[in-house]
């Protein structure tokens, strides 16, 4: 089995422990004033994580729940376990698993599974992005048409870039702007051309890391808002298709700095 199956595999099994206990009564607990997380996300966690860790018993991990803690290795699994808890803890039919790949700083493998609509988005870095094995790719539509996604800080209530500004300025502008909590699945719809465009703030890698290889394998592009590449460790995600990201990023390079 390579490591692309390797991580399908664990996703699919995790993706059944979430889909098993969706709308169930759970324990909620609260990381932050509204960031929370539930037994699930844990129990999810520690399935992906002894999953991977049976076959690559030496690489480490970077998780949301910390499962494991991360070590200066070359190799390292990025996981989130459950995005889009909140959603999933109200009962939301939008949420899925997401495990990266990291090789010596490359995004090598991605993989994101929406256990509800039994959906396995997975890229292997070179060798393109599927759906379900079928290739995918960006949209080619321009600001105009476009379908574009965005979230919002969990300290929105105190900091002043709350996002809204430039949610305005691109409802004017897109077709529409859609915000619904899991900037991982926002990012495989980008790759499957479902929608044009994303760009949010505050996300840590374990968000972005199998998207971004998703959608730069879908043949769109990843950046933060100065334009590099290196986006895991910027909080800062414009993944886009080719003349969206043109547009998102001109605006905001210079709109929020």
């Amino acid at each position: 089995m390579d490591l692309n199956q390797l991580a399908e595999q664990a996703a699919r099994r995790a993706g059944e422990i979430l889909r098993a206990d969706f709308r169930q009564a759970h324990t909620v607990e609260f990381k932050g004033a509204i960031d929370i997380v539930t037994q699930v996300d844990r129990a999810s966690e520690i399935c992906i994580v002894d999953c991977l860790r049976e076959s690559t018993p030496d690489y480490t991990f970077l998780t949301e729940e910390e499962t494991v803690s991360r070590t200066a290795h070359d190799s390292c699994w990025i996981i989130d376990p459950l995005d889009g808890t909140l959603n999933y803890a109200r009962g939301i039919p939008r949420f899925c698993v997401s495990i990266a790949l990291e090789q010596r700083g490359v995004l090598e493998v991605g993989v994101i599974y929406d256990p509800l609509c039994q959906e396995l988005y997975s890229a292997r870095r070179g060798h393109g992005a599927t759906l379900n094995g079928a290739p995918i790719q960006t949209s080619t539509r321009r600001l105009p048409q476009a379908v574009l996604s965005t979230g919002y800080p969990y300290d929105a209530w105190t900091n002043e870039d709350d996002n809204l500004t430039a949610t305005r300025y691109f409802i004017k502008r897109a077709m529409t702007v859609r915000s619904t909590g899991s900037a991982a699945l926002d990012l495989a719809y980008v790759a499957c051309g479902r929608y044009d465009g994303h760009w949010e703030r505050g996300l840590k890698a374990y968000d972005i890391a199998a998207g971004t290889l998703l959608v730069r394998e879908a043949g769109g592009v990843v950046t933060n808002y100065a334009g590099n590449e290196d986006v895991l460790g910027s909080q800062e995600t414009i993944a886009a298709n080719r003349p969206v990201h043109a547009e998102l990023l001109a605006y905001l390079s210079g709109a929020v700095r």
